[in-house]
């Protein structure tokens, strides 16, 4: 993703109503019954690692449940690939809200003295299916006898966009729904046909904030799949809803063909992955020549190689000496 689309995602998800739609569309639990959506607030997430590196594609949020707060941490992953090891960040992230929680109140002060819960959320909008662990304890190899309550365990909850259950398509229920619709969509007349539902959404007034959050949303997302010819043109639209419709049968095509081109590079990087963490298994950490050779490679070469790991006795033998030119 581009980081113009990176920042209006997350705009999206810094309104209450779009929070709002995914708990009440997409987590699955009965707790949802007792939450006042009245109290919804975006809350400071400036706190940051030891290593002093915040992230700024992350929000946290808290709602009133049944009299008491309960925080959501909401990470927006642009990976394009899964992260095998999103369950030990995970779990980083939720120790450092706690631990910022219990600063913030001595515990007296606290419900029963205890801190409110935290519920992880991660929303996922790569193309390959997440197959990796929500479950720390799942990226550890079982303890001996006897240490199994020791070994830490902690899950959050995946949004997998492209996969998450839809209706049909002229059934958008809430924003959140659109938002998934929308990113996941293969024709231009899928999207053209989510906007106007969208446009129906937003008539209620005082949503005028939320109304330009989404149209600067769709724009970054049209300029993604677009030519460079085309950038100018999206970039006069001065109303994505009322302009939409207005597209050419040639804008159709060029998008098309941005989808398909996305589906290839998806699965360029999905091979990519899987030889490198075969190869990083056979042998060890891979030397930056090897980075830089399998950055390189198209579809075909990486078939090639993954191919020749069953066999190879060494790195060379899947990749070439060291000194051969990319």
């Amino acid at each position: 993703m581009s980081a113009t689309h990176d920042t209006s995602y997350k705009r999206l998800f810094s309104c209450p109503e779009v929070v709002r739609d995914l708990l009440r569309g997409y987590v699955p639990e009965q707790w949802l019954k007792g939450a006042d959506y009245a109290t919804l607030t975006q809350v400071n997430a400036s706190y940051v690692s030891a290593t002093n590196k915040q992230r700024h594609d992350d929000m946290v949020w808290r709602i009133e449940v049944g009299g008491h707060w309960l925080w959501i941490y909401l990470i927006l992953e642009f990976q394009s690939a899964p992260d095998p090891w999103m369950a030990i960040r995970i779990m980083q992230y939720v120790s450092l809200l706690a631990e910022q929680l219990a600063k913030e109140r001595p515990r007296n002060e606290l419900p029963e003295g205890r801190l409110p819960p935290i519920l992880p959320i991660v929303l996922y909008n790569g193309r390959p299916e997440w197959r990796e662990p929500v479950n720390v304890a799942d990226c550890f190899l079982e303890p001996p006898t006897g240490m199994d309550e020791f070994r830490p365990a902690l899950k959050y909850l995946l949004l997998d966009e492209r996969r998450l259950q839809q209706h049909p398509l002229l059934e958008v229920r809430n924003f959140a729904d659109a938002v998934f619709r929308m990113e996941a969509s293969q024709r231009l007349q899928d999207v053209i046909a989510i906007a106007a539902a969208l446009k129906e959404l937003l008539q209620t007034p005082g949503q005028e904030l939320l109304r330009r959050a989404f149209e600067q949303w769709i724009k970054a997302l049209l300029r993604r799949r677009a030519p460079p010819t085309m950038i100018e043109e999206i970039n006069t639209v001065r109303d994505i809803f009322e302009e939409f419709a207005m597209l050419s049968e040639q804008q159709e095509t060029w998008f098309d063909h941005a989808i398909e081109q996305g589906v290839l590079q998806g699965q360029l990087a999905a091979e990519n992955k899987m030889l490198t963490r075969q190869l990083a298994h056979r042998f060890g950490p891979l030397p930056e020549w090897a980075e830089a050779r399998l950055r390189g490679a198209d579809s075909v070469q990486l078939e090639a190689w993954i191919d020749a790991v069953l066999d190879a006795q060494s790195l060379t033998d899947v990749l070439g000496p060291a000194s051969l030119q990319a």
